[in-house]
């Protein structure tokens, strides 16, 4: 059975749909099979793994409001074992679309337990806000993955997001945990970046990965170009980061 992650941090800007681009792809290269969930409106995962967001007949806002299957919304290998459930600007609207429908916190799991079975890792990609969207992800999730930037205020905002995450846990599913926290944007030539990670690890009483993403020049180019970084410029810094950090969620299986 799939190992579903959710990448979330209410906080922009953090790495989060970098993450789960690049993530998703080092686990296909990795000979996994992958499917990656976008339940972000602004679609950057989808058009950072070449899906042209804005010309597509059905995303993820209408498998959500019942417009239509998985199946029709289903891209297939954009990339060798990476799959995609991609999403644009119409999933803003959902929010308001499920009010007042019942059990609307599970639309996402109940449409996922159907292909489960037929991936490795599902790996969701999170808006950065702790809406039904990221309920519903929450829902759906063995584990919450969160990418922390190194910057002066990485852990505002972490203690709310630990604090939903325990809710999901007691109210909705109860067998949720936190995969783990993955620095990104780490600077090797500032102080700033050693005393955040030093601080979260004395702060937080959670896994933290110990692959860190380096702030890199190619992989902020890479998804202007459709490609996952390892695809974009294997040899990259960057590239190098996210693959350690499959590696590291291999290993946890």
């Amino acid at each position: 059975m799939g190992r579903v992650i959710a990448v979330a941090n209410q906080k922009g800007g953090v790495g989060k749909t970098t993450t789960s681009i690049n993530l998703s792809a080092c686990l296909a290269e990795k000979g996994k099979k992958v499917l990656t969930v976008d339940i972000d409106p602004q679609g950057n995962t989808s058009s950072g793994l070449g899906v042209d967001k804005n010309n597509l007949q059905y995303t993820i806002y209408n498998l959500i409001i019942g417009e239509c299957s998985l199946e029709e919304c289903l891209i297939t290998n954009v990339i060798e074992n990476l799959s995609i459930l991609p999403s644009n600007v119409n999933l803003a609207g959902a929010e308001i679309e499920l009010i007042g429908i019942e059990e609307k916190e599970y639309i996402l799991k109940k449409e996922i337990e159907k292909i489960r079975d037929n991936y490795d890792f599902i790996i969701i990609d999170c808006p950065p806000s702790l809406n039904t969207l990221t309920v519903n992800a929450m829902t759906t999730a063995d584990t919450v993955l969160v990418p922390i930037q190194c910057e002066y205020y990485a852990l505002e905002g972490l203690t709310q997001l630990i604090h939903t995450i325990n809710l999901v846990k007691k109210r909705l599913n109860p067998n949720l945990e936190i995969e783990g926290v993955v620095f990104t944007m780490y600077d090797a030539r500032t102080n700033l970046s050693l005393q955040v990670v030093e601080n979260v690890k004395n702060n937080l009483k959670q896994t933290i990965y110990k692959s860190i993403i380096p702030r890199n020049v190619r992989l902020a180019e890479a998804p202007s170009h459709g490609l996952p970084i390892n695809l974009y410029d294997p040899k990259s810094a960057g590239a190098e980061g996210y693959r350690d950090l499959a590696d590291e969620v291999i290993e946890r299986e």
